[in-house]
């Protein structure tokens, strides 16, 4: 008797490590607050969360159904941690939100509150879509959305496995209402790692119905149900936006070029999300089209395991209509310090000068408050990092 009991002692324990060992649940997450300097029209000091990275913490999961098959899901908040507030116009899950099957030989189906492709595959080589530039270092309102300003709701989305360094996806983002060509978006990309080099590729276009009360003069409702609710970067009926770009390691140097242009048709104005938390400002169109083109240059190196450092120059070309076309000029440098892997401190500063300024458009750095009154902007970012 004694025998049979240890017997299924024995075998109930091992029945219950192949259980967890089938499925797993991850709680993670990351905090960046700092100090931030700014100058331009009105001086001011600033206590800033995620000038780099977003603050956010998640859940992450999976579970194994046999055959090369699991079921996977990511839940994920951003907060603002100066405050405690959640950021994406206050949603509980704002930064990420979904579910669906992976395959091992297939690639994964995923629905939900997600990225898009020019996110997924050509944000990392550009400064402000990796841990060395961040949001303050996005393009001039994040028009191509590399620093993700804007997540997409009702989203469709599959992601390849990788082969042999390929990888690809798309996305494709419903209104959810019987106005199925408006509200809206759809995207796709790739992107290719061989030795040290990596290009990558994609586009995005976001179709909206700026006569509805859906989207409208203010911005899509945060209340409505298409791809785009409470968060918006330009007030357009229809947003296209490409780029390519091309990074090199050797040896403890990461170098890299990215281009991106983005075209709007029907446009009314623009701004500044809701969803970007304490940003506030906005630009004018003389026109119902207007276009940004980014050509940036960015350069990564790591002095030691511990000392890193990093700086771009992006040279943004626009066309406001009505003859105003202003180029917007921005650096950004950062030097990092790790105390341990999951914590480092750093030093920033961005700057930013209009140029060929005949509508004398005002500067603007991503995340702040623009200023009527000054065509150059710079701030020094003093932060924390904390991933756990």
């Amino acid at each position: 008797m004694k025998y049979k009991i240890a017997a299924a002692a024995v075998l109930s324990a091992t029945l219950t490590t192949a259980a967890q060992a089938q499925s797993s649940v991850t709680l993670y997450g990351l905090i960046d607050a700092g100090f931030t300097y700014v100058r331009g029209g009105a001086n001011t000091w600033q206590v800033k969360s995620g000038t780099v990275n977003g603050s956010r913490w998640g859940l992450r999961g999976s579970e194994d159904l046999g055959g090369g098959l699991k079921a996977i899901f990511t839940l994920e908040n951003g907060f603002s941690i100066a405050n405690g507030t959640a950021g994406q116009s206050g949603r509980m899950f704002g930064r990420q939100a979904f579910v669906g099957l992976a395959s091992d030989q297939y690639g994964a189906v995923t629905i939900g509150r997600q990225y898009d492709s020019v996110v997924d595959y050509l944000a990392p080589l550009s400064i402000t879509g990796s841990q060395y530039g961040g949001t303050i270092a996005a393009h001039p309102f994040d028009n191509d959305n590399l620093n993700n300003s804007v997540r997409f709701n009702n989203t469709v989305k599959y992601t390849s496995v990788n082969y042999a360094g390929f990888k690809f996806g798309a996305t494709y983002s419903f209104s959810n209402s019987t106005q199925f060509a408006n509200n809206r978006a759809y995207s796709f990309g790739a992107s290719y790692a061989w030795s040290g080099l990596t290009v990558a590729a994609g586009y995005l276009q976001l179709n909206n119905d700026i006569t509805s009360t859906v989207f409208g003069n203010s911005g899509p409702s945060s209340s409505a149900s298409g791809a785009q609710t409470g968060e918006w970067t330009f007030l357009a009926g229809r947003q296209r936006t490409f780029g390519g770009g091309l990074s090199y390691a050797f040896g403890p140097v990461v170098a890299g070029v990215v281009y991106t242009q983005t075209n709007l048709s029907d446009a009314l104005g623009g701004g500044i999300s809701s969803g970007q938390s304490g940003a506030s400002g906005g630009i004018a169109f003389r026109a119902n089209s207007a276009r940004f083109q980014n050509f940036e240059g960015n350069v990564r190196y790591a002095l030691s395991p511990a000392i890193s450092f990093a700086g771009a120059y992006t040279y943004t070309r626009t066309d406001l209509g009505g003859g105003v076309n202003p180029i917007y000029n921005t650096v950004s440098a950062q030097a990092d310090y790790a105390l341990s892997k999951r914590t480092d401190v750093y030093l920033q500063g961005n700057l930013q000068h209009v140029s060929r300024n005949s509508g004398h458009v005002s500067a603007y750095l991503n995340g702040l408050s623009a200023d009527s009154n000054t065509q150059k902007q710079g701030t020094v970012t003093i932060g924390m990092r904390h991933r756990f």
